[in-house]
């Protein structure tokens, strides 16, 4: 197993007791880093790293190691990979990953570990949002459902008819169809399951450019992304069957989609071009450290390195209270890169959510860019099935 460990400061500690002062804080950062969806992975990575940097690698006066590994897209590596996590490095906070296939692997032995907190910076499924929502458990991204929804509402607005559903087989595929449908009211068509990792998709396409849709949805992350916007321009459907996306035109994809991507709209949070003045820094930052233009993967991240900083800045370092911590976390007391953010009772952010739009900068790099605000303040519909209550 390839692990790499980043020490990314030095000195000892002064806000803690002197014998917690002598330990490091440390991140333990699981994410898909090999195969297909490794981009995805390394955007988190990146954005995360990027953040403990800007914090000097300290905080609440303690140093900060942050211990990468790569869970493989197998959920068996990945319990392997965080267990070692768990009990050999001590980690505080477990922070990943993208998959909720993965997440659902590695939840229950972190949750239930006497030392760390799990923070998905990526991956928000459905089951950990209503009733088994966990107390150690926080979100940093959205509830899986609730970027899907955004492309359902802004279809019924647009009037469409006929939709057709495309998606991969997992458990974030089956949330991503449940969101869309939950605000669009015309036919679904057809509503198509693929592998994960699929990459052909003719016999879709055909599929597709037969049902007579007046628009396609579709959730295929990664590299999965990248080969259908390809071969969907290729086939001549671009401008016969609006393409929506959610998490298949992004900063992960545009750089190989290009061109045959722009003017695809999606669905997210956030964009590069959001106009607040943490998030400029942070774009121009992640550009100049990594030569590429950040996408959410990476924003939410170094958002969640943000809210464990701002938890242990509230208790001056000292983490052997687990309820103190817990309940710094809750308070989320940060400035998110996406602006406005706020925890619900089940962990999972109360955020706005817009449309985006794939474009093309004066510089030649690709981006999505804030279209119009679809959700304000939006909770996810689960929430209230969580019985946590503080």
């Amino acid at each position: 197993m390839k692990r790499i460990l980043l020490s990314l400061a030095l000195g000892a500690a002064t806000l803690a007791g002197p014998a917690q002062a002598q330990e490091p804080i440390r991140i333990g950062v699981i994410q898909t880093l090999s195969g297909p969806a490794a981009v995805l992975g390394q955007q988190a990575r990146d954005g995360l790293q990027l953040a403990v940097r800007q914090l000097g690698g300290r905080m609440g006066g303690r140093e900060v190691q942050v211990i990468v590994v790569d869970d493989e897209l197998k959920p068996d590596v990945a319990v392997q990979r965080v267990q070692a996590l768990i009990d050999r490095d001590r980690v505080d906070f477990v922070v990943g990953p993208i998959f909720s296939n993965i997440l659902q692997a590695i939840h229950a032995p972190v949750v239930n570990s006497p030392r760390a907190f799990l923070i998905s910076a990526n991956a928000g499924p459905s089951s950990y949002a209503g009733r088994g929502c966990h107390e150690n458990f926080f979100v940093t991204s959205y509830q899986n459902d609730q970027v899907h929804e955004v492309l359902g509402a802004y279809a019924q607005r647009q009037n469409m008819k006929k939709v057709f559903l495309l998606t991969p087989n997992y458990q974030a595929g089956r949330d991503a169809m449940a969101g869309f449908k939950r605000h669009f009211r015309g036919e679904i068509v057809d509503e198509v399951y693929t592998p994960l990792g699929h990459l052909d998709f003719s016999a879709e396409l055909a599929r597709i450019g037969a049902s007579g849709a007046d628009g396609l949805f579709t959730f295929m992350p990664g590299g999965m992304g990248v080969n259908l916007v390809r071969q969907y321009g290729q086939a001549g459907l671009t401008q016969r069957v609006p393409f929506l996306s959610a998490f298949t035109v992004d900063e992960s994809t545009l750089p190989a989609q290009q061109d045959a991507a722009i003017g695809m709209l999606a669905g997210m949070t956030w964009a590069p071009n959001m106009d607040n003045p943490q998030n400029k820094k942070f774009v121009a930052d992640y550009e100049a450290a990594f030569g590429s233009v950040p996408g959410s993967y990476a924003m939410q991240a170094y958002d969640a390195a943000m809210l464990i900083n701002s938890a242990v800045v509230a208790t001056g370092g000292n983490l052997t209270d687990r309820a103190a911590v817990r309940t710094a976390l809750r308070k989320a007391d940060f400035t998110s890169l996406r602006g406005r953010f706020r925890f619900a009772n089940n962990h999972y952010p109360i955020q706005d959510f817009y449309t985006v739009r794939a474009a093309k900068r004066p510089d030649g790099k690709f981006q999505t860019e804030i279209v119009d605000r679809i959700f304000e303040n939006y909770t996810d519909v689960y929430a209230a099935q969580c019985q946590m209550r503080w």
